[in-house]
């Protein structure tokens, strides 16, 4: 369907610690023009606006016009963020030819899978009849590793006409529903931890920009409508509690828009798990700042983690697999679980760094210089590192216990998968929550 210095100081290079987002309008002078979510005034004329989305769900709506003209309809109005992949630049600098060099099977470069027995877990589950939603840049369907995607039930919030099941917005989302579900191709493919599960392509990026909050919540709604078991959202971006206003109503209104729509997820069935951002940032003393969409409530919100020297480390591992990721955010409220996301010595000369990061399917088109597409898409498989591969690790894992346990709620199959974890021995509590993810105890 289609909808019209130390290696933690460094992180500074992979992301701002409050960067990743834009707003539609900044100004507070009621003559801007520009995109707003809104809650309307009963009976409102809107006839001087543009309705943009309706989340008839949770009473809101986007709109664009006139921020005089909004005022006078709404009782409450804020601009509406952008949101988008703010990746690790690390992502960027990995050799195009680095698969050219690998002469084994793939999953013997999974530390992820290895990490967390998924082979072994997959002996009582494989996640068969469990639906997951992949609210993200599109996936391929079309890719070997990737046949269980539902593309009567995917839908196209981007805007740009182009429709699902193809890495219309880059090869992000690809690379995430591998995580979750890949079949592993006859054993010459990638693993994903939950391969009998349904993937559903929730696109909400188009190539090269980023989505409205309010698009965000539309696809969270959809996940609901469609019956999805779990819902996968590893993006992000940052708003201001106070923006350039004194009276701090801008955070409080993304916070609110953003936990009505988690908690009517959670009421109807859909466990909503998010990316915790990549930005460094302690979002338990940010008080400026509110990180959407992994600090609202319902949810489950990721960090990462990732090892130093898998495979090309002498004598052995510089740091273990559930050592946190130098990018990842943190904060003990803040997070719920750590999983791994993948990492990178920053200073390394060993041509085989990459390796620390997470492989999984990926898919991209040919284009130009313009961006316009000019061939493909191409299948294949690659590297990529960051709390959006954390999120879907413990996505696929809550798709094991809930194929498990059927009858848990999303509140039941959060506080498994929270149960089992456990913060490992001389590791901060800041940067795990209730602890890293354990799939083997939770099932």
């Amino acid at each position: 369907m289609d909808r019209s210095t130390s290696r933690r100081n460094v992180l500074k290079i992979g992301g701002a610690a409050v960067g990743g987002l834009t707003v539609g309008s900044l100004s507070v002078g009621g003559s801007s023009v520009g995109r707003y979510l809104m809650k309307p005034k009963a009976g409102a004329n809107l006839s001087r606006v543009t309705v943009e989305e309706e989340l008839p769900e949770i009473e809101y709506i986007a709109v664009s016009g006139q921020e005089e003209d909004v005022k006078s309809t709404a009782i409450e109005y804020a601009p509406d963020p952008i949101l988008d992949l703010d990746e690790p630049t690390v992502n960027s600098q990995v050799p195009a030819d680095a698969l050219d060099s690998v002469d084994e099977p793939l999953y013997e470069l999974q530390w992820d899978k290895q990490d967390l027995s998924v082979p072994e877990a997959q002996t009582v589950t494989e996640g068969t009849g469990i639906r997951v939603a992949v609210i993200d840049s599109g996936i391929a369907a079309d890719h070997p590793d990737l046949d269980n995607v539902n593309l009567e039930l995917s839908e196209n919030f981007s805007g740009d006409g182009l429709g699902v099941g193809y890495p219309y917005g880059g090869y992000h989302g690809t690379h995430v529903s591998g995580i979750i579900a890949a079949n592993n191709n006859n054993e010459t493919g990638v693993l994903g931890t939950a391969p009998g599960a349904e993937l559903v392509d929730c696109r909400v990026f188009p190539y090269d920009e980023g989505a409205p909050f309010s698009v965000v919540l539309a696809a969270v709604l959809h996940s609901v409508e469609i019956d999805a078991d779990i819902a996968n959202m590893s993006l992000g971006g940052y708003a201001p509690r106070r923006e350039y206003v004194d009276d701090g109503r801008y955070g409080k209104f993304y916070g609110e828009a953003l936990n009505q729509s988690l908690t009517y997820a959670n009421r109807e069935g859909t466990l909503v798990v998010m990316s915790a951002g990549n930005s460094g940032a302690d979002l338990q003393h940010d008080k400026q700042w509110i990180s959407l969409p992994n600090e609202g409530a319902q949810g489950l919100s990721i960090s990462a983690t990732g090892p130093i020297g898998f495979e090309w480390g002498d004598p052995g591992l510089e740091e273990d697999f559930a050592s946190p990721a130098f990018y990842t955010n943190y904060g003990t409220n803040a997070i719920d679980l750590g999983a791994p996301g993948g990492d990178a010595d920053l200073e390394t000369e060993n041509p085989l760094w990459y390796l620390d990061l997470v492989l999984s399917t990926v898919a991209e088109f040919k284009r130009n210089e313009d961006g316009d597409i000019t061939g493909g898409p191409s299948y294949s498989y690659g590297w990529a590192a960051g709390t959006s591969m954390a999120a879907p690790n413990v996505s696929g894992a809550a798709a094991l216990v809930k194929a498990n346990n059927p009858d848990y709620s999303p509140t039941q199959l959060k506080s498994a998968l929270k149960q089992a974890a456990s913060v490992p021995s001389g590791y901060d509590k800041r940067y795990y929550g209730s602890g890293y993810l354990n799939i083997l105890d939770a099932l």
